[in-house]
């Protein structure tokens, strides 16, 4: 195409596809990949993001600890850059924290059985329509201590991560229709809630306290909160 500049970017790369091999992959496939990757990836992680905030707001003294971990490694004035996010073990933890108790999506997409099959006792039929409920088991406590309570250090020491290995915390999905979002998901929700919480002291407005928080969930394709909270940010 004329006067388009090329950044080896995953655009790009289906556009060579698309014109290598047509058959493969073509350009309205394309269209409606980035349609679902811009409409899975906008209110997910923006609800995924509040939804830490509030948690935190609402749990002084874990949001302290994250500051102080902040200015540990990173230093007073310097930004939050990616390369910082593996020496944050305790900013992960809250966003792991935050995926268990509050997931993006409450139902994964919808899958369809391709046989019978037994699933604990349970007859799956063939065709069945199949939706796995994630906020169930993030609040299962056959599977979790304490499992309505916000607490980022039981994820200290623990292998379970959320790239869908670990059945008990499985935010994006797994198998081979995990969401495509994840890697982006996972940079930009450790970026910018590190940005927020070391840029800025928070406060709840005036005459509102913590224990006047409403954490109930508002439940739609996406998990919202249904009481929002007005927070005040004071620049460090």
């Amino acid at each position: 195409m004329p006067g388009y500049i090329t950044n080896n970017d995953m655009l790009d790369t289906l556009l060579n596809i698309s014109e290598e091999n047509i058959e493969e992959i073509d350009r309205t496939k394309i269209q409606s990949l980035f349609l679902d990757l811009f409409v899975a990836g906008t209110d997910t992680t923006s609800a995924t993001l509040e939804w830490a905030m509030v948690e935190l707001l609402h749990n002084p003294a874990i949001l302290s600890k994250a500051k102080a971990e902040l200015e540990q490694v990173i230093g007073k004035g310097n930004p939050v850059e990616e390369s910082n996010i593996i020496r944050l073990p305790y900013l992960q933890a809250i966003i792991k924290e935050t995926f268990w108790l509050h997931p993006a999506v409450p139902f994964l997409p919808p899958r369809k059985a391709e046989a019978d099959v037994e699933i604990n006792g349970y007859i799956i039929p063939k065709n069945a329509q199949v939706l796995v409920n994630a906020w169930a088991i993030g609040r299962d406590p056959s599977l979790w201590e304490n499992a309505d309570s916000f607490m980022p250090e039981s994820f200290f020491g623990s292998e379970i991560d959320v790239r869908g290995r670990n059945f008990e915390l499985i935010p994006f999905g797994g198998g081979r229709r995990i969401c495509p979002g994840l890697p982006l998901a996972i940079r930009m929700l450790h970026l910018m809630l590190g940005s927020l919480i070391h840029a800025f002291d928070w406060k709840l407005e005036d005459g509102f306290e913590k224990e006047d928080m409403n954490m109930e969930d508002k439940f739609g394709l996406t998990l919202l909160i249904a009481h929002p909270v007005k927070a005040i940010p004071i620049p460090v």
